[in-house]
Order: structure tokens, then sequence, then C-alpha cells
């Protein structure tokens, strides 16, 4: 009889944890756990069981999202030997065009950057400048310290691999006038008052407040939007997938080819601009 318990899923996070997977990936995996043990609801998990929960997921979520949920499960079932509760994820259509409702363009990244400066709200208006002139993640912003602006790179760790992030003169310029201001001489240069650094849930709270003043859609204001800026905008000028991985610290250029997939309306004035339609 295949029950989950809470000392099953407490020592599938030990596990997690040893295998040094990052924190928000081991939570991500425990709270798709605990959801699949709501719908359980007591009742024992087998393949007919997850089968089930499958088909409820496709009706509530979106393919990509259904099949992180069931990449988590399976994870547990491989960690539990539980081979045979392991299912299918879905098969989806590769994506060849971004979604041009959900990403953030130059000029209304422009538009932050004017309704934070409008506001007052340096810490926010220096903050997406560095977001969105590194390709760094929001999780990897605590890198961003003293030592990095006084020496213009910044050494990253980040799922068990090391690399060196570029901090352009002008960036480093406007940083070392910021921590003068706030008189930071060590550590983080982003920190909330009381000196702690400032975690993903307080700068997406800070982004979301800034979308109204700055006309700008909910939907396209997050974090790891100025990452893909970066990546779009570096791509756009060199063409270098391979460099731009590096860059953004990809162990898999498939990984980065995401970051640099062309619009519709791009594509259509591409092929117009071939020339091989004769009115």
């Amino acid at each position: 009889m295949k029950k989950i318990t809470d000392k099953s899923i407490e020592d599938f996070k030990r596990y997690l944890q040893n295998e040094e997977r990052a924190a928000a990936t081991t939570e991500k995996y425990i709270r798709d756990i605990l959801a699949f043990c709501v719908w359980l609801a007591g009742k024992e998990t087998d393949k007919s069981a997850v089968l089930a929960y499958k088909e409820y997921l496709i009706e509530k979520y979106a393919p990509a999202s259904v099949n992180s949920i069931l990449s988590s499960l399976n994870s547990f079932f491989a960690f539990m030997s539980w081979h045979d509760c392991h299912v299918k994820t879905l098969k989806i259509q590769k994506q060849i065009f971004a979604k041009s409702e959900k990403e953030l363009t130059k000029a209304e990244y422009e538009k932050l950057l004017t309704a934070a400066q409008r506001k007052g709200n340096q810490k926010l208006y220096y903050l997406m400048q560095t977001l969105c002139n590194t390709g760094i993640r929001i999780s990897e912003l605590k890198y961003i310290d003293a030592d990095a602006v006084r020496s213009g790179k910044a050494v990253i760790r980040c799922k068990g691999k090391m690399r060196v992030v570029i901090l352009i003169a002008p960036l480093c310029k406007m940083l070392k006038e910021y921590m003068k201001e706030q008189g930071i001489v060590s550590g983080g240069v982003f920190q909330t008052k009381n000196g702690k650094p400032l975690d993903r849930s307080n700068i997406w709270r800070m982004l979301k407040a800034l979308c109204v003043s700055a006309g700008v859609s909910k939907d396209k204001v997050f974090p790891h939007n100025f990452r893909h800026l970066f990546a779009r905008t570096f791509y756009s000028l060199q063409k270098d997938v391979v460099r731009l991985a590096d860059i953004l610290g990809h162990s898999s250029i498939n990984t980065t080819r995401v970051y640099t997939m062309e619009s519709g309306a791009e594509h259509r004035r591409q092929i117009q601009m071939l020339g091989l339609l004769r009115c």
C-alpha cells in the first residue's frame, strides 16, 4: 500500500537539499506533492489515481504547468521507488514565436524607469537597471554587493556553477553614487530598511505598484522579464546564442533559445522584407 506521509515528504525534501537543488526548486516540488496529497484526500497512491490527477490538472492548468507538476510528482515517485506510479508528461508543440503580450519591450522598460524616477524610488530605479544590464536571475541579486561594484564584476554561484558577470562602468558609477547616498560600504547593494537583502516578494510588490503610474501592463512586469529583455537585446545585436548562454549561465543552448524567440510580428516583417511577393 502506497501512502504519502509527512515523513516521506520530509525525507524527499532532505534528499533534494543534499542534491543541492535550488531552494526555490525544492519548495516548488514539495508544494506540488502537498497539493497532490490534498487532492488524494487520504486515498492510496497508485497509477490510476495519478492518471486521474493528471486529467484534473489538464482541465485546470496550461500544458507547461501540468508538465511541471507531473515532473515534481515523478521525481518523488522515483525517490520512493514507486516506478509503477510514473506518468508521461504532455507532448507540447515547440513554440517558435514569443508571446508579445507577455514580453517587456524596451519602450515599456523606459516608462518604468521614468515612473520610478518621478516617484523618487531610487532603489527600484537602480535595481531595474542592474537586472536589465546584467541579465542576472533575481536570486542572483545578492551577488551584486559593494565589492562587485568596486571591482566591476560579480562572481555568481548558482546551481553548482560559477560565472563572472561584468558590470559596465556607467552602471558601477551609478551604483557607487547610490551606495554613498545610502551609506552602504559592504554587503548587498539592494537592501530593505532593516539592512536585509531584498527578496523576490519585496521586488515583485514594488514592481506591481509601479505599473499603474508607468502605464505598463502588470502581466509584463516581473523580475525575470528584465532578464528576457537583456537576452533579446543582446542577441539582436550579437546573434551569438552560445555566448549568450554563457552570460546567462545556461548549461543548454536550448534553454537560451527560449529567450531569443522573435514575436510573430517581427517574423512577419522579416518575411515581407524578402521581396518574394509580386503584386
